[in-house]
């Protein structure tokens, strides 16, 4: 019988199994398994954490809406048990990589495809524009950690209103990735009116090395204020955070947008955007 366990914060040590099993599964299927979110609430808490146990370690993990079973206990019951303890309703979890494997899993438990998420890369070399293309009255400064905190929450909540993830950030949230090592204020880039108004932001992101990658840079969230909506703001903060990249010497830059925002997707596209990754959420 599979042991299954819920766990509101995980020990020390539980934290470490988890985010191994995630490594062993990154390093056997080519993506890791948990997003950014996951791992802090791994590493900090907040939501419930069901482990799967077989021979005393831990085969199995899920929370915050994924699931990753480690690949030496793959097809012996562990993800159908993971989500059978997840509960009897309506229920959700992402599938990085868009992998076979996860699509087998969804179709036996009942789950199907309903939301997919792009990741897009593009060279840093030959950027279009530049941030001349600033609508009058508009200026770009840094993010000022302990200033612009309620400011940038406000905007965000309004920018991605209809998100089911970005749009629910809390202060919280916003402390915690500003406690991470990658955290840089100088590529946290806010777009001000004359009266230093927040009206859209570029914050930027670098990835560190890893596998085959190089170190890349991301536009991590990218937000226009739409009760100040300014023509071009979004083309112009964007070139501005990717200038801001490139100019730190990296040479290649990625970001993640859902299939089903044609308004970004197409803004990405003409800024010299691809698919690179697919992310799939299924529901049942």
């Amino acid at each position: 019988m599979t042991d299954v366990r819920s766990i509101d914060r995980l020990s020390d040590a539980a934290v470490a199994d988890v985010l191994a099993l995630a490594t062993a599964a990154e390093q056997a299927d080519g993506v890791y398994p948990l997003s950014e979110d996951t791992v802090l609430r791994v590493r900090h808490g907040g939501g419930a954490h069901l482990l799967a146990y077989a021979d005393g370690v831990v085969a199995g993990y899920a929370g915050s809406g994924e699931l990753v079973v480690h690949p030496s206990y793959r097809r012996r019951g562990f993800g159908s048990a993971l989500l059978a303890s997840s509960g009897d309703g309506p229920l959700a979890f992402w599938a990085h990589g868009d992998l076979p494997g996860a699509a087998a899993l969804a179709e036996k438990t009942g789950f199907k495809r309903a939301r997919v998420l792009w990741q897009m890369r593009r060279s840093l070399a030959d950027l279009p524009g530049s941030t001349s293309t600033l609508p009058d009255g508009v200026t770009l400064r840094h993010f000022r950690p302990g200033h612009d905190e309620q400011a940038w929450l406000e905007v965000n909540s309004r920018a991605f209103a209809h998100h089911p993830e970005q749009g629910q950030w809390t202060l919280a949230d916003l402390r915690l990735r500003e406690a991470e090592p990658w955290f840089d204020p100088a590529g946290f880039l806010l777009a001000v009116d004359i009266s230093d108004k927040l009206l859209g932001f570029h914050w930027t992101k670098v990835h560190p090395p890893a596998g085959d990658d190089p170190a890349l840079g991301e536009i991590y969230v990218l937000g226009v204020d739409p009760g100040g909506h300014r023509r071009g703001l979004g083309v112009a903060l964007s070139v501005a955070g990717l200038r801001h990249l490139a100019d730190t010497g990296l040479t290649q830059a990625l970001l993640y947008v859902d299939e089903s925002n044609t308004a970004a997707v197409a803004l990405y596209r003409k800024l010299g955007f691809e698919i690179f990754k697919t992310d799939v959420n299924y529901q049942r």
